[in-house]
Parts: C-alpha cells; sequence; structure tokens
C-alpha cells in the first residue's frame, strides 16, 4: 500500500506537458465535505493521477481511487466498513461551453486558474461513487437488531384480558 501523502494542489497544465504521474494517500479526515459523509474518521484512500494531452491537445487527467471508509448501515445504523473504487477522465476546461462541448468519454475538471486543487477532485470523485445507502449482510444486521428488541411478551393461559370495546355494548339498541 502506498504510503506517501498525496499533493494538494498542483499546475496541471505543466504536470500534462511534463507526462507526470503522481500518487499517494489521504485520510478521510483531510476530505471535510466526504468526512461529513463517513461514519468514522478512520479508513485509507489511495489514489493515482496521471496527468497527459489527448489527440486533440486536450489537459487530461487519468484518476484511478481505492477507498477504505467506514459508512453508516442503513438498516441497523451501526458503522460498516466499505470498500469503493473510482475511476475517471478528466480534461481541463476553462469554462462551460468548453465543457459542453467535451465527448462522452471526458468529465469536465473547470479550472479558474493554472493551480488546480487535488484533494477537492478526489473528494468530489468519492462523492459521486458513494452508494445512496449502505447496508449490512441481512444477517449482520439482523443479530445487531435483536440486541435492541424487547423480548416477546409472554401470554399467561386462561386469563381473559377485558375487552377495551365492552362499554360499548350498553350503547347498542335492542338487547339490554
Amino acid at each position: 500500500m502506498l504510503s506517501e501523502p498525496f499533493p494538494a494542489t498542483l499546475d496541471v497544465r505543466k504536470a500534462a506537458m511534463r507526462k507526470v504521474s503522481v500518487r499517494g494517500v489521504l485520510k478521510p479526515t483531510d476530505l471535510p465535505r466526504l468526512r461529513g459523509m463517513l461514519a468514522d474518521d478512520d479508513g485509507s484512500i489511495s489514489v493515482e493521477m496521471a496527468f497527459g494531452k489527448d489527440d486533440q491537445d486536450r489537459v487530461v487527467i487519468d484518476l484511478g481511487v481505492e477507498a477504505e471508509l467506514v459508512v453508516t448501515c442503513q438498516r441497523c445504523l451501526e458503522a460498516m466498513p466499505h470498500q469503493l473504487s473510482a475511476g475517471n477522465r478528466l480534461a481541463l476546461v476553462w469554462s462551460d461551453a468548453q465543457a459542453a462541448a467535451l465527448p462522452r468519454d471526458l468529465d469536465p475538471l473547470i479550472a479558474d486558474d493554472a493551480q488546480c486543487d487535488l484533494w477537492a477532485v478526489v473528494e468530489e470523485e468519492l462523492m459521486l461513487a458513494l452508494p445512496a445507502f449502505s447496508y449490512h449482510d441481512t444477517e449482520e444486521c439482523r443479530q445487531s437488531l435483536t440486541a435492541y428488541a424487547d423480548p416477546p411478551p409472554v401470554e399467561e393461559a386462561g386469563t381473559d384480558a377485558p375487552n377495551p370495546f365492552g362499554v360499548l355494548e350498553q350503547l347498542k339498541p335492542g338487547e339490554k
């Protein structure tokens, strides 16, 4: 597993001209918006980015992310580990018009200046890749939920409980 930290920013145009590849590791605590979607700060995120140019002379970034995160099971509300893989090919653009003109196999990365916040790119990719709902295996959730369940009520034999609607019998017309 990678252990070097992943750079926070990079001049992507210069990196593309030099065909640079960067890789490293992030922690969930490094990504504040993603952190809010997680159950725990444990985990690790391995990132690899390769910068280059395509045949149309566009700056492109091949992004690969492997993450081990802790999310909340939506069935039992307990923390659960979740492994996630995400990959994407991004093209650096400067406007919405350029983004609209990209082919379908490229997603736009709109940049305001030469320095790009790589952590934000990784964070966005992980947020998009996280499932809307995470669940344990059904049996794991059942075991977890039985700890919260009350024991089944014990019925006593021979004891008839009073009918809560017995009072209404007196209001019936006819038989008295």
